[in-house]
């Protein structure tokens, strides 16, 4: 099983908050795993191989996903649109990740169905 996971989320934009409302019932079921509920441009620590719950837009059902090629980069204009993906794939450019576990929710997804999937995800892993 995991040991640490981190969150990432949005609750002031209601199809990227799904991660962050089934927060509190995650660190219910899940007791034995360390929820870091994240910004993703924020400081991550010294963890190499890490594991994240955020929104994926285009999928339809809670996904896993091992790799970052799997993602279309979203276009960045500002710094402010500076996303997830982007932070993520840089940090493994300069080798400050080495394996990442990425469970996507869907942002139409209900709350119950993605705490369900992902948990399940989480203790299969």
């Amino acid at each position: 099983m995991t040991n640490k996971v981190f969150v990432f989320g949005n609750q002031d934009i209601e199809p990227d908050a799904t991660p962050l409302l089934i927060l509190p019932e995650l660190r219910q079921k899940l007791p034995d795993i360390e929820f870091i509920e994240l910004d993703p441009n924020e400081e991550w620590g010294e963890d190499r191989n890490i594991t994240v719950i955020d929104t994926v837009e285009g999928i339809k059902e809670v996904t896993v996903f091992d790799d970052m090629s799997d993602f279309v980069s979203a276009p960045r204009v500002t710094m402010h649109d500076f996303d997830a993906l982007a932070n993520l794939r840089l940090l493994k450019k300069l080798g400050k990740i080495e394996k990442i576990k990425i469970v996507g929710v869907p942002p139409t997804i209900s709350k119950q169905e993605a705490l369900g999937k992902v948990s399940a995800i989480l203790l299969s892993t």
